[in-house]
């Protein structure tokens, strides 16, 4: 099992519902929602470095290759991150299978079910046609940055962002910010098993992440980012 069974009781499940509902943007915070000792296997497969290439993303085009990048002003670009090329870790390893596994649970029945019970939507992968590129780890360094952006597309019901920081200093910076509502921002810090789920289409959640601070340079900030579609 990679959830905690108090987290989604059906009384749990019903707060987050009205939670969610309440909340501008429409989103929630779960802390504890999975397994630490299987997120922690996790970790020990993230941590080693070979298996991580810089992903770039612009305003007009998303994975974009250096000759791009390097036309590309400033302004124009939004993500600079590491992502986990889980393509190159070998399928026959025990290490190797957790990581690969956790995202297979993040994409399979019993979790879409979870989160179809809080956002009162069907979940299904029946029409995405690549699925798997959906959700993946990231790290960030203190040279990325993710900035403001919206995750609203066609069918697209549940973005998901579950923190694998442990012991993450509080002056570290690399908060979730939500543009909110009457320009006052929110800010959610990104502590380990903390998952926040959002409407991609509500109002005000439109987000970006509070670079990394500068005496934090041999830190890396991780995450497991998912997206989800409706029929």
């Amino acid at each position: 099992m990679w959830l905690n069974d108090e987290q989604v009781s059906d009384s749990a499940l019903s707060a987050y519902r009205a939670s969610l509902l309440i909340s501008c943007p429409n989103h929630i915070v779960i802390d504890s929602l999975f397994d630490e000792a299987k997120l922690d296997d996790v970790m020990r497969v993230l941590q080693q470095p070979h298996y991580w290439k810089t992903q770039k993303h612009t305003y007009s085009a998303l994975y974009v290759d250096s000759a791009q990048w390097q036309k590309t002003s400033s302004d124009q670009r939004f993500v600079q991150r590491d992502a986990w090329r889980y393509e190159a870790i070998p399928s026959n390893t025990l290490s190797s299978n957790i990581a690969h596994d956790f995202l297979s649970f993040l994409r399979g029945d019993e979790f879409m079910s979870v989160l179809s019970h809080i956002f009162n939507v069907p979940l299904t992968d029946m029409n995405v046609t690549e699925p798997e590129i959906n959700t993946n780890y990231f790290r960030l360094g203190a040279a990325d940055f993710v900035e403001q952006h919206a995750d609203d597309s066609p069918g697209r019901e549940v973005c998901m962002l579950l923190y694998l920081n442990r012991e993450w200093n509080n002056n570290a910076g690399g908060e979730l910010a939500f543009i909110g509502k009457d320009d006052k921002p929110i800010r959610i810090a990104p502590l380990y098993n903390r998952c926040v789920l959002f409407d991609p289409s509500s109002k005000g959640s439109e987000h970006w992440v509070e670079k990394l601070n500068s005496e934090y340079a041999n830190k890396y900030r991780y995450n497991v980012t998912s997206w989800y579609w409706s029929e």
